[in-house]
C-alpha cells in the first residue's frame, strides 16, 4: 500500500482530491460513530484523518470544501444573521393533553377523509425532542443553507453553525436522493453534555443554562460559528419541507430515505392503527423519558400516508394530519403576592397573579393569569394565598388552585374593577351575546382613546404576529408611547423624523449599532403581505388564521377595500366560507369607526400591501366562487372545500348572483333552489371532480 503524500509536497491538483477524499472518508466515520455507534477506526486514525484535513487546507485556503469536516471555523463571525424565507412554511403542531383529545384527532381525521371506522389507518407516533427547529437545503446531495423556524415564514440563516453538527452530513450519501431536498428537525443538546457544560461554566464563575434547549438555542445562534463548534449540538431529522420529488409513501418509509441519506433518526417511532395504540406508545416513552440523553415533551402522531397528508393539507398554522400529545404540566406552589389588572389590545380586562418567582418547568414564573372575573371568583383567588402554578409547553402560566383556603386570616376577595385603570377612568363593560347573556370578558369602554388598548396594539403590531420588527419590542415601544414619539403605526416608519437618531444611541440601553438595525430592521417591513398587514392591525376575531381566510378571498387590499366601504360589506364578508357573524361584525366596526379608518389610511402612506400570490396552477376553476351543499359522496365536506381553495377558487358558505358554480350533492335544499332562482350554474360532485381534474 502506498504511504500518503506528505502535505508539504502536494500541490493545487493533489489537495484538492485528497480534501475530497478526506471529505468522504470522514464523513463515513462520523455516521458510524454517532449514528450506529460502530466506529470502524480507532479514535487515534480518526485524529490523525482530520488532523490531514486540516493541514492541508492551512496550506491550500482556497481549496476549503463546503463540506470540509473542519466545516470553516475561525472564519470571520457574522455582524448579524440574515433572513432565509422558507420555501414551504414550517408550521407548528396542534396539541392534545389527555386520552379523549387523541381520539378526537383520530375521529377528525377520519370525518374529513370521510373513511369509516373499521377502515385501517395509520399513525406513526415519535417523541417530541424539546430543541430548536430547524431546516437544512441540500442540492444535488451538498448542503448549500440551513435556518431556524423563526416566525414559520421565514428565519435566520444559521448555516455555518448547522454544519458544526457532527451528524449534519454535509454531503448526502446513498442514493436516490431528490435534486432539491430540504430536511427539517430538532437541534438539540444531549442532557449528560448539557451537565458536563454546567460544571465547567460553574467552575469558571459563569452562569448556568437554564435548560437544555436554552443552551441548544443560545449555541445554534453564535455569531461566530467557532463557539458553536465547541458545544456538541445534534440533530435528529424527522421531517422536510421542500422536496423536487417525493421521498416515499409513508412517513415511517420517508424517515428511514433520512437515515439512509446520513441523518440521524429516532428510532422510537412506532406505527399505530388506533388511538389505543397510539396512547399505548405514548404511556412507554413517557416511562422512558427520565433514561433518555434528550428532553422531551411529548409525542407526535402523524398520519402515516403522504398521499393522504396532502388530502388533508393545513388549517391555520398548522396540519390537519398531525398532533402533539404533550406530556402532563410541569407544576409549582409558590405565593401569591398581588392581584393586577392589565388592559389588552382589545380592552379586555385581565386580572394577573403577581408571584414571589418560581421555577416551574425550568423558566423562572413571576406573574400567572387568572383569564377572568368569572374564573378569579370560582377559583376564590387572593392575595396572600399559597398558589399551584402550572406551566404546560409555551402556554402562559396559570393558576391551578388556591393551597391553604381553609386559613383563617386570609385577606379579603378581590373586587373587580367597574372603571379601566386607564387614565381616562372609562367604565368597564361586560360583554353580551346574542342571547342576551353577559359574557365572561370585562371590556374597557375607552375603545382608541384608551391608552393602555392603544400601547397594546402598538406591541401587537410590531410582534411576530404582527409586521415581525426586530429590536422594537414590547419594553421600546412602551418608551416611545410614554415619550409621544409613536403613538400610531405609522410613526414607526416616521420614526426618523420623530427623533434624532444620534440621540437615541446615546440613551439607555441603545448604541450606533441597535439604531442602524432599528432603522434597518422598519426598512425591511415596509413591504408586507395582506394577510400579515389585516393581522398586525389587531381587530377583534381576526387572528392569523381569519387574516389569511380575508386576503385569499379578496386577493389585495384595493379590492378588499372596495367592499369593505360599500353597502355590502356584510352579505360579502358573511359569504365567505370560514368567516362568522362576530368576525365580519367586527371588520366593519373597525372599518366603519373614523379613528382607526385614519390611522389605517396614514399607515397605508408608508407601507406597501403586497397582493396575494394567486395559485400557480393553473386550474380550470381558478378564480371562481363555488359553493357546496347537499351530501358528497366521493369526499368530505371540508376536504372538498379544501381542494377547491387549493385550485385557486373562493370557497363562500352562501348563493349569490357572484357565485359561479354550486355543486349539489344528494339532499341539496335551498341553496340549490336559490341557485336555480338566480341562474346560476349548478353541477354534480362527478361533473366537479371532472371539472378539476381529480380522479
Amino acid at each position: 500500500m502506498a504511504l500518503p503524500k506528505d502535505v508539504n509536497q502536494m500541490k493545487p491538483d493533489d489537495a484538492a482530491k485528497e480534501l475530497a477524499r478526506l471529505a468522504k472518508e470522514i464523513a463515513v466515520h462520523d455516521r458510524a460513530y454517532y449514528q450506529a455507534d460502530e466506529p470502524k477506526i480507532s479514535d487515534a486514525a480518526y485524529d490523525y484523518l482530520r488532523q490531514r484535513n486540516h493541514e492541508i487546507e492551512q496550506l491550500f485556503p482556497d481549496l476549503v470544501r463546503a463540506d470540509s469536516p473542519s466545516n470553516k471555523l475561525g472564519s470571520k463571525p457574522a455582524a448579524k444573521f440574515g433572513k432565509v424565507a422558507h420555501k414551504v412554511p414550517m408550521l407548528s403542531l396542534s396539541n392534545v393533553f389527555d386520552d379523549e383529545d387523541v381520539g378526537d384527532f383520530v375521529r377528525r381525521v377520519r370525518k374529513f377523509l370521510d373513511i369509516a371506522g373499521k377502515q385501517k389507518l395509520e399513525f406513526t407516533a415519535e417523541p417530541k425532542i424539546d430543541g430548536l427547529s430547524a431546516g437544512i437545503r441540500y442540492e444535488n446531495g451538498k448542503l448549500v443553507q440551513a435556518a431556524t423556524r423563526g416566525d414559520g415564514q421565514s428565519g435566520e440563516d444559521v448555516t455555518k453553525n448547522i454544519m458544526t453538527i457532527i451528524d449534519v452530513p454535509k454531503t448526502l450519501s446513498g442514493t436516490d436522493w431528490p435534486e432539491i431536498l430540504e430536511v427539517r428537525g430538532e437541534v438539540y443538546l444531549p442532557i449528560s453534555q448539557f451537565e458536563q457544560m454546567n460544571a465547567l461554566r460553574a467552575a469558571q464563575d459563569q452562569p448556568e443554562y437554564k435548560n437544555p434547549r436554552n443552551a441548544a438555542a443560545g449555541s445554534l445562534r453564535q455569531l461566530d460559528p467557532a463557539i458553536t463548534a465547541k458545544r456538541p449540538l445534534r440533530f435528529f431529522a424527522y421531517a422536510w419541507g421542500e422536496v423536487s420529488a417525493p421521498l416515499a409513501k409513508s412517513q415511517f418509509g420517508a424517515i428511514a430515505k433520512l437515515k439512509d441519506w446520513g441523518f440521524s433518526t429516532n428510532d422510537l417511532t412506532t406505527i399505530c392503527e388506533t388511538a389505543e395504540q397510539m396512547i399505548a406508545v405514548y404511556r412507554q416513552i413517557e416511562r422512558q423519558r427520565s433514561q433518555l440523553d434528550y428532553d422531551i415533551d411529548g409525542v407526535v402522531y402523524k398520519v402515516n400516508s403522504l398521499e393522504l397528508q396532502a388530502r388533508l393539507g393545513f388549517v391555520s398554522r398548522s396540519p390537519r394530519w398531525a398532533t402533539a400529545h404533550k406530556f402532563p404540566p410541569e407544576q409549582a406552589v409558590t405565593l401569591l403576592q398581588d392581584i393586577e389588572i392589565q388592559v389588552g389590545r382589545t380592552g379586555a380586562l385581565t386580572p394577573v397573579a403577581k408571584l414571589k418567582p418560581i421555577t416551574v418547568g425550568g423558566v423562572v414564573v413571576s406573574n400567572a393569569s387568572l383569564h377572568n372575573e368569572d374564573e378569579l371568583k370560582r377559583k376564590d383567588v387572593r392575595v396572600g394565598d399559597r398558589v399551584l402554578i402550572q406551566r404546560a409547553g409555551d402556554v402562559i402560566p396559570q393558576v391551578v388552585k388556591v393551597m391553604d383556603a381553609g386559613r383563617i386570616d386570609r385577606s379579603d376577595p378581590f373586587v373587580f374593577p367597574t372603571i379601566c385603570p386607564c387614565p381616562l377612568k372609562t367604565a368597564v363593560v361586560r360583554e353580551v351575546d346574542e342571547k342576551g347573556e353577559a359574557g365572561a370578558i370585562s371590556r374597557c369602554s375607552g375603545g382608541a382613546a384608551c391608552p393602555y388598548q392603544r400601547v397594546e396594539s402598538l406591541k401587537y403590531f410590531v410582534s411576530r404576529t404582527g409586521f415581525d420588527i426586530e429590536g422594537l419590542g414590547a419594553k421600546q415601544i412602551e418608551a416611545f408611547f410614554e415619550q409621544g414619539i409613536i403613538t400610531e403605526p405609522s410613526h414607526i416608519f416616521l420614526l426618523a423624523t420623530r427623533l434624532d437618531p444620534d440621540e437615541l444611541a446615546k440613551a439607555e440601553g441603545w448604541g450606533k449599532t441597535s439604531v442602524a438595525n432599528l432603522f434597518a430592521a422598519i426598512a425591511e417591513v415596509k413591504e408586507v403581505g395582506f394577510d400579515r398587514f389585516l393581522t398586525a392591525l389587531g381587530i377583534r376575531h381576526i387572528g392569523q388564521s381569519n387574516a389569511r381566510i380575508l386576503a385569499h378571498h379578496f386577493g389585495s387590499w384595493d379590492e378588499f377595500s372596495k367592499i369593505i366601504n360599500s353597502w355590502a360589506a356584510s352579505e360579502e364578508l358573511l359569504s365567505i366560507d370560514g368567516i362568522g357573524v362576530a368576525a365580519a361584525n367586527s371588520v366593519i366596526d373597525y372599518f366603519t369607526e373614523p379613528h382607526s379608518r385614519a390611522v389605517v389610511a396614514r399607515l397605508l402612506e408608508q407601507v406597501t400591501v403586497r397582493a396575494v400570490e394567486k395559485p400557480k396552477n393553473d386550474s380550470n376553476v381558478s378564480g371562481l366562487i363555488v359553493v357546496f351543499t347537499g351530501k358528497l359522496e366521493k369526499m368530505s365536506r371540508d376536504e372538498a372545500k379544501v381542494m377547491a381553495t387549493s385550485l385557486g377558487a373562493k370557497v363562500s358558505g352562501s348563493v349569490s348572483k357572484k357565485t359561479d358554480i354550486l355543486i349539489a350533492g344528494p339532499g341539496a335544499g335551498s341553496k340549490l333552489k336559490k341557485a336555480t332562482e338566480l341562474g346560476v350554474k349548478v353541477i354534480s360532485e362527478d361533473e366537479w371532480l371532472e371539472m378539476t381534474k381529480v380522479s
